[in-house]
């Protein structure tokens, strides 16, 4: 099996994949979502447990030609998960250049965060943008 890089997407670029129907997986931790804010829709899962969501590579639960868009605080954070998804056999696996912080510079969906400015933080986790093939 060839293994697909993962691509380091721009956020704009990352929302339009989004918008045209791209599974959206956010990998920040709990403290990360509510101090600097959460993407409605987007499916939260730990970095180190992938098979919550996609299952074990030997039986995916998510069909592996599925575009999948992995965001984190930086790419530092996404890359490596990104990198795990296209070694599962995932062929169409993006990740967002900056982060969380460029996906909401963007002007992309986002909930506040408590932040610096003291707003509320965000509800927890949310629903799959799409369900699981």
């Amino acid at each position: 099996m060839t293994q697909h890089q993962p691509l380091l997407t721009p956020a704009t670029d990352a929302g339009d994949r989004v918008a045209a129907g791209a599974f959206l997986v956010d990998v920040r931790s709990a403290g990360g979502r509510a101090s600097a804010g959460a993407i409605p829709g987007a499916t939260v899962t730990d970095r180190e447990d992938l098979d919550a969501i996609f299952g074990s590579v030997a039986a995916p639960a998510v069909s592996l030609d599925t575009p999948i868009v992995v965001v984190c605080g930086s790419e530092r954070g996404s890359g490596p998960v990104a990198e795990a998804l296209a070694a599962r056999g995932y062929t169409n696996v993006s990740h967002v250049e900056g982060g969380f912080p460029a996906w909401r510079d963007a002007g992309l969906p986002a909930e506040p965060g408590a932040g610096a400015e003291g707003e509320p933080a965000s509800s927890g986790p949310h629903e799959p943008v799409r369900q699981r093939a």
